[in-house]
């Protein structure tokens, strides 16, 4: 009988993001809070016992070096493991939006490999894996919303209030090098602290990246209009060029752009494959 997974990648949304310094090696220092969501990618897994790691796109055609393949082939490095995969990706969460597909999945695929392959790895181990794959993939492995900082690596778990989330993808998207890079950054926030946040979890703070992501893609501020014209306030995801808005009453999304993908998303409590690699205990904060 043949082994496989069929496993869910969620997205996911900074509720806020400040930039609060800059290192010498030119990484960002940040500090957000990483939100889940259930617009998720699903992929597939299928054990090759030849050691070839393949990929089967599903729906949207993918880099053939995309992060998938380079977390599989990262694993494999890093355990010698003799086995191999056969990986069909199921693509839904646009990409260059700020909500993290790509980073989410390189780290179900580390996960489900992990199982895959027998391999026993600890979070902490895939987490260093991850970290060398993109800054988030550590967050999506920990498996719990969360305060993030410094560059991605420091992971306070949070609770959050339950919520339900209009999510809008203008048709451009946003490269996170051509933001970080720009002069206009503002990258002297100043430090908060999760108690500040509690107070406001929905409301808190901003997105740094915001103003310049607007004068590089007019599409942002076309998708933040559009929702202040529902009556709703708007806010970029990460490096965008998704904005969201929490809802409290039903609007009408009918009239919405043809350009535009919009999704009600609620967030979830954890990740659907929290527990698949063995951790420490977490002290979860309350909000």
């Amino acid at each position: 009988m043949k082994k496989l997974y069929d496993i869910c990648a969620p997205a996911k949304l900074n509720l806020f993001l400040h930039i609060t310094g800059r290192r010498s090696d030119g990484y960002h220092l940040m500090q957000s809070v990483f939100m889940l969501i259930d617009w998720c990618d699903t992929l597939h897994f299928e054990l090759r016992t030849d050691g070839q790691i393949s990929r089967e796109d599903l729906a949207t055609t993918l880099p053939a070096d995309d992060l998938v393949v380079c977390a599989a082939r990262a694993l494999k490095a890093s355990s010698s493991s003799p086995l191999g995969a056969h990986i069909g990706i199921e693509k839904r969460i646009p990409a260059q939006a700020g909500m993290g597909g790509g980073s989410s999945d390189a780290a179900s695929t580390l996960l489900a490999l992990n199982r895959l392959w027998n391999l026993g790895y600890s979070l902490k181990r895939l987490s260093h894996i991850g970290l060398q794959l993109g800054a988030d993939v550590p967050f999506f492995l920990a498996g719990h919303n969360a305060w993030v900082e410094g560059i991605g690596e420091k992971i306070t778990p949070v609770t959050l209030p339950t919520g339900l989330f209009l999510v809008v993808k203008p048709a451009q998207g946003l490269q996170t090098s051509q933001i970080f890079s720009d002069p206009d950054l503002k990258r002297d926030s100043e430090t908060a602290i999760i108690s500040g946040f509690a107070a406001d979890a929905f409301g808190f703070g901003r997105n740094d990246l915001q103003g310049v992501a607007r004068r590089l893609c007019p599409g942002v501020t076309q998708a933040l209009e559009w929702l202040a014209s529902r009556g709703l306030s708007g806010r970029m995801t990460g490096s965008g060029s998704a904005v969201f808005a929490q809802m409290l009453q039903p609007i009408d999304l009918e009239q919405a752009p043809d350009a535009f993908q919009v999704r009600l998303c609620n967030n979830l409590e954890v990740h659907p494959l929290v527990g698949w690699a063995s951790s420490d205990s977490l002290s979860v904060a309350s909000i």
